[in-house]
């Protein structure tokens, strides 16, 4: 009897110390939230100071007076903001004889505002007054308190008109789909490089300033490729050999190709858009040899990566800043596909990254 009592006691005690651990880290977590605003501030005022830039430039570490000459900034303050970002080992702190000098890593390249891996331009979008607002009117969106959007409510219109009638977000828009597109078109040329053969014409729908069709062009040579966008889009887009420039609107038909190319469109829009949007493919492509080249996420896929998180955060962004975007599931993307008239798909996994490649053949 003495025993069970004792061990009945162990156990209570056991469960005691478990609930105070379990406390404890919740105390210690909710903070992340409360200031979780605070660390993409931060990089956002990095990138626009040009620290990574600057250590990249000068070719080797630089301690703080030689950044703060450089930059032009305050010692004190760009020192306070070193501590913080070498903190989160964005940067790496070397002693020397000035206190520390600091480096480049592989996190910090992607701050740089030009680069293989530069995400600068995303993050610059995604952190702009003007995407930021609508994340206030998110529970206002989700309890059904009215009837628009987030963006919508923040703006007035949604992301698309302003885009059109506001040059200068435009252009982020435009920079941050470039910089993806120089980090995710060589992953699937070097993952799925299958998905471009017996290609002679490749039309990519929604394809901005036209970055992603500049690096399959030079990659596959072999390829013409058309840059199809919205005239305000491809009015300002630069020339490049191989690629043609060409405005219009995808609900309406897409330039006749071998092939079409869609990276992150169908997620800015609903299911009923979506395979509308995928029927004018259809129709752009020949019915024998041809194929759509879908680049997404796909949520609950068949590989589930490091990447689901981001995936799961993108759904979000998707929800604040568009009228009826998300991120699909297999199922979800089984339906779209098959409603829109595809008698078969295939889903490949980048390495890497977010998107999967889904390639639906007519």
């Amino acid at each position: 009897m003495g025993e069970i009592q004792r061990e009945a006691k162990t156990t209570v005690w056991n469960k005691k110390e478990e609930s105070e651990e379990v406390e404890a880290q919740a105390q210690l977590e909710i903070w992340k939230y409360v200031f979780g605003f605070v660390e993409p501030a931060v990089v956002k005022c990095a990138i626009e100071l040009g620290i990574a830039d600057a250590i990249e430039s000068h070719g080797g570490s630089m301690t703080l007076p030689e950044m703060s000459s450089t930059l032009g900034c305050d010692p004190s303050l760009l020192n306070r903001i070193m501590r913080f970002l070498t903190h989160r080992k964005i940067f790496k702190a070397i002693p020397s004889s000035h206190g520390y000098a600091y480096a480049q890593t592989p996190l910090s390249r992607r701050l740089m505002r030009d680069g293989p891996h530069s995400m600068a331009a995303f993050l610059l979008l995604e952190s702009s007054p003007v995407m930021l607002a609508p994340w206030h009117s998110l529970s206002a969106r989700v309890s059904l308190a009215d009837g628009n959007s987030s963006f919508e409510k923040a703006h007035g219109e949604d992301v698309w008109r302003y885009a059109a009638e506001n040059p200068d977000h435009s252009n982020l828009i435009n920079e941050a789909m470039a910089c993806h597109a120089k980090v995710s078109v060589p992953a699937i040329i070097e993952g799925c490089s299958e998905v471009f053969d017996g290609i002679s014409s490749l039309v990519d729908v929604g394809g901005g300033n036209g970055t992603a069709m500049r690096i399959v062009v030079k990659a596959c040579p072999w390829i013409r490729g058309i840059n199809f966008d919205l005239p305000h889009v491809v009015d300002v887009a630069p020339k490049c050999d191989g690629v043609e420039h060409v405005s219009g609107d995808m609900f309406l038909s897409v330039p006749k190709a071998d092939a079409a190319f869609l990276m992150w469109v169908l997620h800015d829009w609903g299911d009923e858009e979506s395979i509308q949007i995928l029927k004018k493919c259809r129709e752009a492509i020949p019915k024998e040899n041809g194929r759509v080249i879908i680049v997404e996420a796909v949520i609950e896929g068949e590989k589930q990566n490091r990447f689901k998180d981001v995936g799961l955060m993108l759904d979000m962004v998707m929800m604040a800043h568009t009228n009826l975007g998300k991120e699909r599931t297999r199922k979800e993307w089984d339906y779209v596909i098959k409603m829109a008239g595809f008698r078969t798909y295939t889903v490949k996994a980048i390495n890497n990254a977010v998107q999967n490649v889904i390639i639906a053949f007519p």
